[in-house]
């Protein structure tokens, strides 16, 4: 890159931080901010902990994207200068780091356009993340408790707080199905691009002929609801099991029957939780959970209605996967909605799935 360039992509940066200041509305976030600081140094503030936990986090996402942005014009404004005393000084060493630091902007400044793009209702809400293993025993249920290390991973890398409210263990090796709390900004709108099946080809390490297998987890995620957006739920239509608890690599569980089962008949949707030891508390957060199944349900409806307009076909089941990760016989991940693909299997099982969420949040951009 030389200076000519330099200067033609500095005439693109201004252009999108323009364009950034136009859309944010900053001194309306700003006043925003203002307002929650106050809610949130009233006494009684904490009388009602999870609408407490709602401002937090709204307060969190406008300070974040005010204090991102702050940032990113800071960072050109630098660059700039650079520019400028590298056309007079002619210093390689300053050439390099000018080309360098601008490099690291581009990224940054793609980084912030996604989290602009997320605009949906909810898409700034907490996320309900379930995993469940198809056919194929403990191979299937194996590559179930793979997926829930990589979202774990992938949800500590973004600062996000993750809870269990739900796991059944695998007979052998792995779960069954595990149900996950994924808790800070934006955690819906990026997390909604894993939605789907998932699909593994390597050598399986419970076959002792060292075959190939392929198995396949179904991953679903739903936006959780604040009170206030909460859909009404007629008791009619509910039926309520309770069992015991059942926990991970055999650490202490209850032994009361506090777990809860609950299933809305009318469209046959169930949902378990067990990760508190108050039957009370259980049933609590398997009602969040069910109405976050339910609105899940109804997005899925319109997006349905929307594809059938735009004439979009969509088969569902266990072969239109919607990522393949391959083991073996080479190491790949790739994206089939997008195409995207990674050479680096274990980068990816780490939690390094970004690449894979912001290409396909830009491909839904209509």
């Amino acid at each position: 890159m030389d200076l000519t360039e330099v200067k033609q992509e500095l005439a693109v940066m201004v252009k999108r931080l323009e364009d950034f200041r136009g859309s944010l509305d900053l001194d309306t976030k700003k006043a925003k901010i203002a307002e929650l600081d106050e809610k949130m140094s009233a006494p009684e503030f904490w009388n009602d902990q999870n609408a407490a936990q709602t401002v937090i986090n709204e307060a969190n996402g406008l300070k974040d994207q005010v204090n991102e942005f702050e940032k990113l014009s800071s960072s050109y404004e630098d660059i700039e200068v650079a520019y400028e005393l590298v056309k007079e000084e002619n210093d390689d060493d300053m050439m390099k780091d000018l080309v360098k630091d601008l490099k690291t902007l581009v990224k940054d400044l793609n980084d912030f356009e996604l989290t602009l793009l997320l605009s949906d209702p909810y898409d700034k809400n907490n996320a309900i993340l379930e995993l469940h293993p198809g056919a194929g025993g403990t191979e299937s249920q194996d590559w179930a408790s793979m997926l829930l290390r990589m979202y774990t991973r992938y949800a500590e890398r973004q600062g996000y707080k993750v809870e269990t409210l739900d796991y059944l263990p695998g007979d052998e090796a792995g779960v069954k199905s595990v149900t996950l709390s994924i808790k800070g900004h934006n955690a819906y709108g990026y997390l909604k691009a894993e939605k789907g099946v998932h699909r593994l080809v390597r050598i399986s390490p419970f076959d002792s002929s060292g075959r190939r297998h392929t198995s396949f987890v179904s991953c679903e995620v739903m936006p959780e609801l604040n009170d206030d957006a909460a859909i009404e739920i007629r008791t009619e239509d509910l039926k309520v099991d309770t069992y015991r608890a059942s926990g991970a690599g055999g650490q202490h569980v209850n032994t009361t029957d506090s777990a809860v089962r609950i299933t809305h008949t009318p469209t046959n949707t169930v949902v378990s939780c067990q990760t508190e030891r108050s039957q009370i508390k259980n049933r609590e957060r398997a009602m969040k959970m069910l109405q976050a199944k339910l609105v899940q349900r109804q997005i899925e409806q319109k997006q349905a209605e929307l594809d059938e307009i735009r004439g979009e076909q969509k088969e569902i089941g266990w072969g239109s996967q919607i990522r393949s990760y391959v083991f073996h016989p080479y190491s790949l991940v790739k994206d089939h909605r997008t195409n995207k693909e990674i050479g680096n299997v274990q980068a990816v099982m780490d939690g390094e799935i970004t690449p894979f969420i912001d290409s396909y949040l830009r491909s839904r951009i209509k």
